[in-house]
């Protein structure tokens, strides 16, 4: 490869290929699938126990005013995205997303505030734009602060408590999107309780140098296994969690991709501090309004997977197409194929029928609420 093509690596890079690790290029990285144990047994060993994902190639910003005041960099976030940044409370976390001029989806992101300072994680394949995004729209008063130095970890699983305990007792104290600052043995870290598996865990920035100690660390335990991007991907579809460019994209809004629950009271019609972000009039309608087309859950009949970009039909003869499948394939947890879509809203309720053709034939597909997993985040 030259240059301009070369893979970039995490700062677990060699640690991976150390334990076997099938390396594959992913959003410019070159990032392990799967581990020696298989797909199947990575993502069956998270829901029962604790899965440690590398997730380092993920964008990690800082936002600070110059005025050192945080309502000046909530503010100045609040313009980019439909969400309360000015409430959050200090060590807390909340899902968002960046919106652009017609109301479509540029990237899904986490923001977390420590003191004056906000957090933003952002998608690895939109980090480049999303920070020249952010540079571009942000007022002069605000510093985008990218810390490529700082390595990301998630651990994931009903045994994460337990596992990350062993560094820090501190870490059972913490609930659903608390985000604090601790000391995991030697290491400083910043630990968030959140993931993106359906599962209790949490997420882990550290500097990138002590990123192959941590892993180390946590590994030691019994219960802790390396998990890929295979059964990561499994995991959050059986979460029903979106993945962007499948699930979300600038042609989806976030009403059309039933995320609108992460747009609060505040910012919507009628809310202290409405609209006032990229795409209001479009947004603020649709929640209003409703939309002709909204994200689902699927049940595929029989045990063949259904897998994106998939057509979907009303009909099993296929003559009135009426959507497609962004996110598909089989659930371990559920043992049986599941999918995510797009359908009329008319046909969005579950218990719906509609076909989906798949190597010439028309499969049928029952619409479900999501999640197919009962979520187990520690509340």
């Amino acid at each position: 490869m030259d240059e301009q093509t070369q893979l970039k690596r995490t700062p677990l890079y060699n640690f991976h290929v150390s334990l076997g690790a099938k390396m594959v290029p992913f959003a410019g990285y070159d990032m392990p699938v799967q581990y020696p144990a298989g797909v199947l047994k990575e993502h069956l060993h998270t829901r029962s126990a604790a899965g440690l994902f590398d997730v380092s190639h993920m964008g990690q910003v800082e936002l600070v005013a110059t005025s050192g005041s945080y309502d000046d960099a909530a503010k100045a976030l609040e313009s980019l995205v439909p969400v309360d940044i000015l409430g959050l409370k200090d060590g807390r976390q909340r899902y968002g997303f960046f919106t652009d001029d017609n109301g479509g989806i540029l990237d899904d992101l986490m923001i977390s505030r420590l003191g004056e300072r906000l957090l933003v994680v952002v998608n690895a394949g939109c980090k480049d734009t999303d920070i020249a995004h952010m540079r571009a729209k942000l007022p002069a008063g605000v510093e985008v602060l990218v810390h490529d130095d700082r390595a990301l970890l998630a651990l994931q699983g009903p045994k994460a408590e337990a596992v990350l305990a062993t560094l820090n007792s501190d870490v059972t104290g913490m609930k659903f999107m608390d985000v604090r600052e601790l000391a995991l043995g030697d290491i400083p870290a910043l630990v968030s309780r959140t993931g993106y598996s359906g599962e209790d865990g949490y997420e882990i920035s550290v500097p990138a140098e002590r990123a192959t100690d941590l892993a180390k660390a946590l590994l030691d335990q019994p219960d802790c296994l390396p998990i890929g991007l295979g059964a990561r991907d499994s995991l959050r579809l059986e979460a029903g969690l979106c993945l962007y460019g499948n699930d979300i994209n600038t042609k989806t809004s976030p009403v059309e991709a039933s995320i609108e629950w992460g747009i609060q009271k505040v910012r919507r019609s009628g809310g202290a501090r409405e609209g006032g972000f990229p795409g209001a009039s479009r947004i603020l309608g649709e929640l209003e309004n409703g939309v002709s087309r909204r994200r689902v859950g699927l049940k595929p009949e029989g045990k063949a997977p259904v897998r994106a970009p998939a057509k979907l039909f009303a009909d099993a003869e296929g003559k009135t197409e009426i959507g497609h499948v962004s996110s598909g394939g089989f659930g371990p947890s559920v043992e049986s194929p599941v999918a995510m879509g797009y359908v009329p809203t008319a046909m969005a309720e579950p218990g719906t029928q509609v076909f989906a053709e798949v190597r010439g034939k028309f499969l049928a597909l029952t619409v479900t609420a999501l999640p197919f997993i009962t979520p187990t985040y520690k509340r």
